[in-house]
């Protein structure tokens, strides 16, 4: 599943803005609603950290008792 800030990701977020540029939204707006039309699909959504550091120090993750 492609992550928010892969090459996959900003490709699409690229083809969903020239598509609202086209439709006549302005620049600012057409990358605005590319992000949130991307951010609301859950396919295009983070799964969030990946290994066991990536979820910060480890007496500081949800759950940790010490």
């Amino acid at each position: 599943m492609p992550q928010p800030g892969s090459k996959k990701y900003d490709t699409k977020r690229a083809r969903l803005r020239k598509e609202a540029e086209r439709s006549g939204i302005s620049d600012q707006d057409a990358n605005d609603a590319a992000n949130t039309s991307l951010q609301r699909d859950p396919h295009w959504q983070s799964d969030g950290p990946r290994t066991e550091r990536g979820r910060g120090p480890k007496g500081e993750r949800p759950g940790n008792t010490g």
